[in-house]
């Protein structure tokens, strides 16, 4: 398994390399015209082009970096800077809002698999709404 990883690393390694030395000869000779005819306004790749590409790159790295680095708190909940205690059970446990009516479902019920068939029927009754729906807009037309 773990050559297998190891080849799928490789892979996308060579990948990008190709990707890159694409992206050089594209601007290192420029692509073909479809119009068949050749223009004398040409920008260089080297001295502008590069330079400005990466200009670009050193931009998105250091914006990156800084969300990365100082600003990883403002993406993530408050209740992931409280420190763990291993010992005690957290009093109230509260998911995210997207899972709240799965997990209010899921605290209704009693029995676990009866909670489990409540929350597969929902997402079944969501699904056969959008079914419903498509087939309502196709019939209109």
């Amino acid at each position: 398994m773990k050559r297998f990883f190891v080849l799928h690393f490789i892979l996308s390694c060579i990948g990008l390399c190709i990707v890159f030395i694409h992206i050089f000869f594209i601007h290192l000779h420029g692509s073909t015209n479809p119009l068949g005819y050749d223009t004398a306004l040409k920008i260089l790749f080297y001295p502008n082009l590069l330079s400005l590409d990466v200009k670009g790159f050193n931009n998105v790295i250091i914006l990156f970096l800084i969300q990365s680095l100082f600003g990883i708190i403002s993406l993530s909940h408050p209740d992931n800077a409280i420190v763990v205690n291993t010992y005690v059970t957290p009093s109230q446990i509260v998911p995210e809002w997207y899972f709240l009516p799965f997990y209010a479902m899921l605290k209704t019920v009693p029995s676990k698999p009866a909670g489990l068939v409540i929350v597969l029927l929902s997402l079944q009754l969501l699904f056969l709404l959008a079914v419903q729906s498509m087939f309502n807009n196709y019939n209109s037309i």
